[in-house]
């Protein structure tokens, strides 16, 4: 997998060196502590020009593209025995709402994300730059079904909040024990059975003339929520 970014070399190489193959750099780039960090772990490295680099890959690269290992989802079984606070993706399949997504689980210390194996956006380079390299330090769980996965969630005795426009106050919602937040797809929002088998609906209250909140937002009030409530 390719991704690229200043940011996103400097959070990889300082979180997950050993995923890097090798790194090219733009050939009239010539940052010192660039070249010194990557002969710190002794990953191969070219240069190409600007040109050639446009080709590699779909977005702003800023001289500089990493190869690196396909992403390794987390373990669903080995996770939930020890974590006490999981976000369940319900076919998110924008890549910038998921990268939105895992950057603010990371920054309030969620324990992991659920994601399906099918319908659901990949995790890319538009992820890694969108998640400003999140995804590094966050744990993925990738499952075949979100229902089944629901249950033993329960079983393991996490509460199933889901989130919805036709719900409770999300406020009054007690947030204290084992939770698993459930935020939906962009356009349709939960699915059926992912929604019959949430113990709680969560609503955001609207006061203006939309009534919806992108995904990503909703995620990012619906999860400090939770984190507030357990202070």
């Amino acid at each position: 997998m390719l991704i690229y970014g200043r940011n996103v070399f400097y959070e990889t190489l300082k979180f997950a060196p050993k995923s890097v193959r090798n790194i090219i750099i733009q050939e009239d780039i010539h940052d010192k502590n660039i070249i010194s960090i990557i002969k710190k772990y002794n990953i191969s490295y070219k240069f190409r020009n600007k040109k050639d680099m446009d080709k590699l890959v779909n977005g702003i690269h800023q001289g500089i593209i990493l190869d690196v290992v396909d992403y390794v989802y987390y373990s669903f079984e080995e996770e939930i025995s020890v974590g006490r606070f999981f976000v369940l993706l319900d076919h998110i399949e924008d890549v910038h709402n998921l990268g939105a997504i895992l950057r603010t689980c990371e920054a309030a210390g969620v324990d992991g994300i659920i994601v399906p194996k099918d319908r659901c956006a990949p995790i890319n380079a538009t992820v890694m730059k969108t998640s400003a390299a999140s995804l590094l330090r966050t744990k993925v769980i990738q499952v075949h079904n979100l229902v089944q996965t629901m249950d033993m969630l329960k079983k393991n005795g996490f509460w199933i909040v889901g989130t919805d426009m036709d719900g409770d106050d999300f406020k009054t919602i007690d947030y204290s024990g084992k939770i698993c937040l459930v935020i939906g797809n962009e356009g349709s929002g939960m699915s059926r059975l992912v929604r019959e088998n949430c113990d709680f609906i969560a609503s955001i209250p609207m006061y203006g003339d939309i009534n919806s909140l992108n995904a990503s937002v909703s995620a990012g009030i619906m999860i400090y929520e939770v984190i507030r409530n357990r202070k």
